[in-house]
């Protein structure tokens, strides 16, 4: 439970932007000619008409509740690509509402969905994996997701990465896999990862035990105002020289974020 609250934490501020990726429940009344018009104009092929069916009988809003009819228009509006459709579509299998539950056709419309939808979209199916949000719980699928969204430039789940591997939740444990998507997070200047990756240089976890190191990074985080790293820098401090302490410090001083740039074709995961 604790390691879930962690990530859960780490990420959450990723569901503010994903929100507006959700399907959207309509707020207002319907009436008999509201719900006679979106049936007919879904009939007709309208696509847009054929995802709000598909919320209204998801969702029994002027109609009686049937997720089956709802998975009916869903994959009506989702084959013609409109990505809201595909998400819920996938919903539906994840959950399996209305139709057999099917984790390899819920993956299939989900892929589709983030195509489309983007990083954000795959953060937030990660998300879901990994706290069992609407599906069962799966770490390493919500791995998955995370990893597909930082290869296209969602630089803020290295950081889940990180820890994902430090802790060894949905992969094998490794620390100094856990080390080097830290330290991509740290270049971006998160706070968190920069305290993370001062304690593993502390403590050896992952790289060579290196105290200038972990004052360096240590120093960073403190900076942002994490309170843990400055109290850890400062103990790391003590066991510093007097010229390593002045030449990490001007180090601290001369930093500045890197910006992300998307890979080559030449480069690899690791910087």
């Amino acid at each position: 439970m604790k390691k879930k609250i962690i990530i859960l934490s780490a990420i959450l501020f990723f569901a503010f932007a994903c929100f507006a990726l959700l399907p959207q429940q309509q707020s207002y009344a319907m009436d008999a000619e509201d719900v006679d018009n979106i049936i007919k104009v879904a009939e007709q092929g309208d696509t847009e008409a054929q995802y709000n069916l598909g919320m209204m009988y998801a969702t029994g809003q002027g109609v009686v509740q049937d997720d089956a009819e709802a998975v009916k228009w869903f994959r009506k509006a989702a084959e013609k690509g409109l990505v809201e459709a595909q998400f819920q579509l996938g919903m539906m299998y994840a959950t399996g509402w209305g139709v057999t539950q099917d984790d390899a056709e819920a993956d299939k419309w989900f892929r589709k969905a983030a195509e489309q939808g983007g990083a954000e979209m795959e953060v937030l199916l990660g998300m879901m994996y990994d706290v069992g949000w609407y599906v069962e719980e799966d770490h390493a699928k919500a791995m998955k997701w995370y990893r597909k969204a930082e290869a296209q430039g969602e630089t803020g789940v290295q950081y889940v990465l990180g820890m994902k591997y430090r802790d060894g939740i949905g992969v094998a444990q490794d620390y100094a896999e856990a080390v080097k998507w830290y330290r991509k997070a740290a270049g971006h200047g998160e706070a968190d990862a920069q305290y993370d990756l001062g304690m593993m240089y502390h403590q050896g976890e992952g790289v060579a035990q290196d105290d200038a190191e972990a004052y360096f990074w240590l120093s960073l985080a403190a900076a942002s105002g994490h309170e843990a790293a400055r109290e850890l820098r400062d103990t790391v401090a003590k066991e510093l020289s007097q010229d390593e302490l002045v030449e990490t410090q001007k180090r601290v001083r001369e930093w500045k974020p890197r910006e992300w740039r998307p890979k080559t074709a030449e480069e690899t995961i690791a910087d």
